[in-house]
């Protein structure tokens, strides 16, 4: 968890229609490292960049939001928008989603967006939360997280939703959902994707303890698929893509869709009450005095 930097884009207007305009605002185009035509340039936005490869029908999505990448309304946002490009794209098969800043994949919510605020901004990202899992949950594309730096929480959330997950090898870069430790609560239906990843009891303690595993442990645990030595983290992630894609498209989804299907729909029966319980846990006198703390830490701690 951590606060976020930069200019802040409305969120209104970026949470209007998903399909943006690309080659506006969101849609810069840069010229990717070596040349290339332009099924090869670079694309993406403020907060995420989208490096392609056609011909290997993968793209590498990296968040860019220093100095943690917190999940701001704007980089939920934005994340939406570059998946669901790429995947109205039939060029590309696969995604590695991974961190443009040091040491860090992403520091989880940015808590400035859930403290002192009113509850129509609650909602609001509250929603935008729901939609990215929603989204890379139950995405047809493979997605691999390369994790090349500290997970916790949302990043955690992130990475839960890949389809195969490979962390550094750096005892610095834990990964876990410690949001007990800040006095909050983990969503039900992360809770449940929890437990399909890591079985019932693992998630019990980890959920009640806030627990963030080094590299060995996410491991032993299944929490990854793969640590590999850091310098290592995204050529780990293509070889695995390979893997993946090597099956079938329809064969895969089908089957991915059926593993799935039954968690996402729990959320999407229940978005309304789930939007509605954040809000009131949220709202709480006491929730926002501990996040006002936390903050107040975070800021002499920067300072």
């Amino acid at each position: 968890m951590a606060l976020a930097s930069g200019v802040r884009v409305p969120a209104r207007a970026l949470l209007r229609p998903w399909a943006l305009l690309w080659g506006t605002t969101l849609g810069r185009r840069e010229p990717a490292a070596g040349g290339g035509g332009d099924g090869e340039r670079r694309f993406g936005s403020q907060r995420v960049l989208v490096e392609p490869d056609a011909a290997a029908g993968v793209a590498v999505m990296k968040l860019r939001n220093p100095p943690v990448n917190s999940l701001s309304l704007e980089l939920l946002t934005e994340l939406v928008i570059s998946l669901e490009k790429l995947e109205n794209d039939k060029t590309f098969r696969g995604v590695i989603l991974t961190s443009d800043c040091p040491r860090v994949f992403s520091a989880g919510l940015d808590l400035t967006e859930v403290c002192g605020r009113n509850p129509a901004h609650y909602t609001e990202y509250w929603k935008a939360v729901q939609e990215l899992w929603l989204r890379t949950y139950l995405s047809s594309l493979v997605l691999v997280a390369a994790i090349n730096g500290a997970c916790p929480a949302g990043g955690c959330m992130m990475a839960l939703s890949c389809d195969f997950r490979v962390l550094a090898d750096n005892p610095k870069y834990h990964i876990g959902l410690n949001e007990t430790l800040l006095g909050i609560v983990a969503p039900f239906w992360l809770k449940d994707a929890y437990v399909n990843t890591i079985g019932h009891r693992a998630s019990e303690q980890a959920l009640q303890l806030g627990l963030l595993f080094p590299p060995a442990e996410a491991l032993q645990v299944g929490l990854v698929d793969q640590v590999v030595p850091e310098d290592q983290v995204l050529g780990a992630a293509l070889s695995a893509m390979a893997r993946w894609l090597a099956v079938p498209d329809h064969a895969r989804q089908l089957t991915k869709n059926m593993m799935r299907k039954a968690t996402a729909d729990r959320l999407l029966r229940q978005r309304d009450a789930d939007i509605q319980n954040f809000i009131s846990f949220i709202c709480r006198d006491s929730i926002q005095k501990s996040l006002q703390v936390y903050l107040e830490k975070l800021r002499q701690r920067k300072g």
